[in-house]
């Protein structure tokens, strides 16, 4: 999955929290969430505080828009591991299973995200 497509996906899946998502989904939506943060901040930083409020609550009321994705992908990933989405909460724990490869063919949480044929190369 690119990047492009692991937005997409993301953002088309807005609070879906059953399934499971790959790696390259996760962290690509991960990578885009933490750019779109760092430019944010950037972008608040440079503008004057006084002038610009609006801007201000718009950029802070997008980043807490892409939370809520941000968790489902969290959890969808946790799934592709065949672990709840409560291991979420299990700092430590919790990113060593994000890295962790992808349970092999459907597990408990549905099909593989990459299909049976790239499971074995690409999870």
């Amino acid at each position: 999955m690119t990047f492009v497509e692991a937005v997409k996906t993301c953002l088309s899946k807005y609070a879906i929290f059953d399934g499971r998502a790959s790696r390259s989904e996760f962290w690509w939506f991960y990578l885009a969430y933490i750019l779109f943060v760092i430019a944010s901040d950037i972008v608040i930083k440079l503008q004057p505080f006084a002038q610009n409020i609006p801007v201000i609550i718009l950029i802070s009321l997008l980043k807490l828009g892409l939370v809520v994705p941000q968790l489902a992908v969290g959890i969808r990933r946790l799934h592709d591991t065949d672990h709840s989405g409560w291991f979420l909460l299990v700092p430590i724990y919790n990113l060593w299973l994000q890295c962790k490869r992808g349970t092999p063919g459907p597990n408990r949480f549905g099909d593989n995200p990459l299909g049976e044929g790239l499971a074995e190369v690409f999870s």
